[in-house]
């Protein structure tokens, strides 16, 4: 049994399911318990992105995220791997409309980077979010998956379940 002050939000127990759909795709789904505007703000306000995007279970410190959230605009986010090493994420957004969909590149990994699209489906009182990601390749898209990239989608997202019963 666990016990909680009242005062104390209570995180939302959602599952997160991450499965490769074709050759070159892989999607991530979850449903938040918020409004659609909310999980948006959550993903394109950088303050709010920070607190969440980065599993909390890894040790990779979030240096700099920089982005220009809109149609056109880029972005770059700077991890410390190592004490003398950085790696960095960059690319560009390709549509970004207002609380249901974020559409960007992932220009680091070059010609096998993804395109990864989010959308936002308002269902009553919650959201349901869908990460697309394709990839150029099988190969890229099973390099994608050994990497182990995608297995802190669960925390990630559970944290930001955290953030989002910050801002209601």
């Amino acid at each position: 049994m666990s016990v909680r002050k009242d005062s104390e939000p209570e995180t939302p127990k959602n599952s997160t399911t991450v499965e490769p759909k074709s050759e070159c795709e892989i999607v991530v789904k979850r449903t938040f318990d918020a409004p659609a505007r909310l999980v948006f703000k959550a993903w394109t306000t950088p303050a709010l992105f920070r607190r969440w995007w980065v599993p909390k279970s890894m040790p990779l410190p979030l240096l700099s995220y920089e982005a220009d959230i809109r149609t056109g605009g880029n972005y770059r986010l700077v991890f410390q791997v190592d004490s003398t090493k950085t790696m960095a994420f960059f690319g560009k957004y390709l549509e970004v409309t207002p609380h249901s969909r974020i559409v960007w590149t992932n220009e680091e990994s070059g010609e096998d980077g993804a395109t990864s699209t989010v959308t936002l489906e308002e269902k009553g009182d919650k959201t349901l979010l869908v990460l697309h990601e394709l990839y150029r390749s099988k190969e890229a898209r099973d390099a994608a998956l050994a990497s182990g990239s995608y297995d802190g989608m669960a925390e990630t997202f559970g944290q930001l379940d955290e953030v989002l019963l910050t801002l209601e």
